[in-house]
């Protein structure tokens, strides 16, 4: 699979063993040397993944190098020549889908990125399954609480009011959360 590849790096010597590591294997490659507009020209580029070398990283450039990369977007692997419990901390409260100390090796890259692709996607994964189950929870207190005012206002059991919002959602072809959202909505508009 050929991927689009952005690897920072402010060194040209290091950048060159880069991309001759990576262009043998089909990929495209673009080097950004310069921190500055990172995520626009990250945005602009839209890679697969972001490679990011860092020599001696302060917790700052760390954290905004991170975050312009987008990790939420794509895998991010930062490659660091030092580090401290700290900065591995942020770097992964950031986002960042590989944390590599000792620096970019070209002879690991390969490696490191496939590692990478594989824990963003998991990650993302995880995340859709949390917003989707989020979602869930928030649809079905709703429905609870407009089952709660066709009880009181009815008169009526918990089976019958949620049949009532089952059949209105059905005669009016919105799904039962939407039917529920409107009766809440409305019956606080009138209290």
């Amino acid at each position: 699979m050929t991927l689009r590849i952005v690897i920072v790096e402010p060194d040209e010597m290091r950048a060159r063993l880069l991309i001759d590591s990576l262009r043998p294997l089909g990929h495209h490659v673009t080097v950004i040397a310069e921190a500055a507009g990172l995520a626009r020209r990250v945005r602009e580029l839209a890679p697969d993944i972001v490679l990011i070398d860092m020599a001696d990283p302060s917790r700052d450039t760390l954290e905004a190098m991170a975050t312009a990369s987008g990790p939420l977007d794509r895998p991010v692997a930062l490659f660091v020549d030092r580090t401290d419990a700290d900065l591995t901390r942020q770097a992964i409260e950031a986002g960042v889908s590989a944390y590599v100390i000792d620096g970019l090796r070209p002879e690991r890259v390969a490696a490191v990125m496939d590692a990478a692709i594989a824990r963003f996607q998991l990650f993302r994964r995880m995340r859709l399954e949390l917003e989707a189950t989020r979602r869930a929870l928030e649809e079905r207190k709703l429905i609870d609480r407009a089952k709660g005012i066709l009880m009181k206002a009815r008169g009526i059991g918990e089976d019958e009011a949620y049949a009532l919002l089952r059949r209105s959602a059905m005669d009016q072809g919105k799904k039962l959360a939407e039917v529920a959202a409107a009766l809440v909505t409305a019956a606080g508009l009138l209290t």
